[in-house]
């Protein structure tokens, strides 16, 4: 059987649709992972609803994956057939210049974006470039993987950008968010789950994982907050984020996407406070994540859907009706 089965981005403005298309051959440097399972993203959601730039159709998306080794280019030497690996969203970078000779390669103005600029898991199989994949701990099944790819990673990320903050608050508690709890209470700290206003639901939610307090993104935290994350896709929230920090706090943009940060008066972000972005990932978070992950439970939360319900997941995603995060698995 040389097909496989995919959902993919054929236009603007279209949900994805179902085709049968032949096994990608993995090129130099690359392997061919059975995808068993693949998370589903917001940046997806900002691929399928035309807000990245420069998006090239058709395309498969999905960077959130989690396969087993098929076959691989005859150069690719550091995984073997039969192996479980990870494939984030970042998928490669030149290798040249400053930002990748310097270890930024999240920086890289030539970098290659797993189910945005190469094609995603959202398939029966997928190619990706070897040394971009990543080891998954054994501790997770699949689908339970699945979230740690980007959620995950791109969640350490930011984390880590936030700084060594006692207390922390998280806007808009999502796949991303609840993966951070269990390694935020690891680590003793202090944490603050701000949702959409009303949203009970993600509030009872957040407080199932522990945190200490959760409340709607409109109210003011019980306490002031050495670091605010901020995954919901909302610029307004950055003015409210700057007054619920104290003084030295650091707000940290952790999305690709977001809405205009609408003008806020200085004395906002006056104190030494900071806004900062983060920005893809590096392998080395990439590295780092995984050996955490593998000795913290970060206990995803997730949502299985069949392939072919990758359009009703995304409108799940679209209408913030998700708990934790949607994962595609294809049968084994």
């Amino acid at each position: 059987m040389n097909t496989m089965h995919a959902m993919r981005l054929d236009a603007p403005d279209q949900p994805l649709r179902h085709h049968a298309l032949p096994i990608p051959v993995p090129g130099p440097g690359e392997v061919l992972l059975r995808v068993l399972a693949c998370g589903v993203c917001r940046t997806d959601l900002h691929l399928v609803d035309g807000e990245l730039p420069d998006i090239v159709y058709p395309v498969i998306p999905g960077h959130e994956i989690v396969g087993r080794v098929v076959s691989m280019a005859p150069d690719v030497t550091q995984w073997a057939v039969g192996e479980r690996v990870g494939v984030p969203w970042l998928g490669g970078s030149c290798g040249r210049c400053d930002y990748c000779q310097s270890g930024r390669e999240n920086l890289c103005g030539q970098a290659s974006f797993t189910g945005y600029t190469r094609d995603g898991g959202y398939a029966g199989h997928v190619t990706a470039r070897a040394a971009w994949c990543l080891p998954v701990p054994d501790r997770y099944g699949d689908a339970e993987a699945a979230p740690l790819l980007c959620a995950g990673l791109i969640g350490y990320r930011a984390y880590r950008a936030a700084g060594d903050a006692p207390v922390i608050g998280l806007y808009g508690f999502g796949a991303a968010a609840h993966l951070l709890v269990p390694l935020a209470l690891h680590e003793h700290r202090r944490v603050f789950a701000l949702t959409r206003r009303g949203d009970v639901a993600a509030q009872d939610f957040a407080r199932s994982l522990g945190v200490h307090w959760a409340g709607g993104s409109d109210e003011t935290p019980p306490e002031s907050l050495d670091a605010a994350i901020i995954f919901a896709p909302a610029g307004e929230l950055v003015p409210a984020a700057l007054v619920a920090v104290r003084r030295g706090g650091r707000v940290v943009c952790a999305g690709i996407h977001m809405s205009d940060i609408p003008s806020f008066p200085y004395h906002l972000l006056w104190g030494e406070r900071s806004v900062v972005s983060v920005a893809n990932l590096t392998r080395k978070d990439g590295a780092a994540f995984m050996r955490l992950a593998a000795e913290v439970d970060l206990r995803p939360a997730v949502t299985r859907f069949d392939l072919a319900q990758a359009n009703q997941a995304l409108d799940l995603l679209r209408a913030g009706r998700v708990s934790g995060a949607c994962v595609l698995c294809n049968p084994s």
